[in-house]
């Protein structure tokens, strides 16, 4: 008769087996998931594969981000694709940072501004080692001030140039203006949020106040007071007395440009127009 104690190893065991089993599943899945997905060349620092620049910009463009990797070692790098190839831009984009290996290695300081005209898609992918520099929030008020209204107008170069310079400023060190605008955009959300549920509420003191007064006019006249039926509590809610709110290193040379071995994990922001 095999034993409690030889049954719970034994049990362990096979757990232990299943979790290997299931790692090793979902490994080969992401592989393969990964390597059935087609990558566009990295011929430079501009790789406009949806051809959608003339050669004046994209030779503007790479020497802005030259000059910034030679300045602090950020690799920066803007593509444009045909095709998302039915996946999220948010899925295409970081397996694309790590095909490529855009930034230094150990730094992982590498970011992407991948744009797909055909989805009306756009996505700012930074690398694990500036996510605290280039926050979500600061890529996500590029996108929508800098570039969605340029490609709205069908003006994907000053969309891209408009995106890439606000990128180099915040690289650069100058996060003030972002961050104000960042702030601005966070209080206006949340006075619309406000705006939206202010009926509610208003509703919900009405139906209050007349609970209370049916309350009122159903208790009895007479009895002991201080008895169970003599008394009402009201329960102060927040807001009844005043207001409370809650506080809320890859290289360029004369033979090409290679990315440095930087990786990315899906931080960054994406918009569509």
């Amino acid at each position: 008769m095999i034993g409690p104690a030889r049954m719970s190893r034994r049990s362990a065991n096979i757990l232990a087996r299943l979790l290997v089993v299931l790692f090793g599943l979902v490994v080969l899945t992401a592989v393969a998931f990964a390597q059935s997905l087609t990558f566009p060349a990295l011929s430079g620092r501009v790789v406009d594969d949806a051809n959608i620049l003339d050669a004046a910009t994209r030779s503007a463009l790479s020497e802005k981000l030259a000059a910034l990797e030679d300045k602090t070692t950020d690799q920066f790098v803007v593509v444009t694709l045909k095709s998302l190839q039915g996946q999220t831009i948010e899925t295409y984009g970081y397996q694309l940072g790590r095909h490529w290996g855009i930034g230094q290695k150990g730094k992982n300081n590498g970011v992407l501004l991948i744009v797909a005209p055909n989805e009306r898609k756009v996505r700012i992918e930074v690398g694990y080692g500036l996510e605290g520099t280039l926050t979500d929030a600061l890529t996500k008020v590029i996108i929508e001030n800098a570039i969605t209204p340029r490609f709205r107008a069908n003006d994907y170069a000053g969309g891209i140039t408009r995106g890439v310079d606000d990128v180099i400023q915040v690289l650069s060190g100058d996060t003030e203006l972002f961050k104000q605008q960042t702030a601005v955009k966070e209080a206006l959300r949340r006075q619309q949020s406000k705006d939206e549920y202010a009926p509610l509420f208003g509703l919900f003191w009405f139906a209050l106040l007349a609970f209370i007064v049916f309350v009122l006019l159903q208790a009895p006249r007479g009895g002991r007071r201080g008895g169970p039926r003599g008394n009402i509590w009201i329960v102060p809610f927040p807001g009844s007395a005043g207001s409370w709110s809650s506080g809320s290193s890859g290289g360029f040379s004369d033979g090409g440009f290679s990315g440095g071995g930087g990786d990315f994990g899906g931080g960054g922001s994406s918009g569509s127009w």
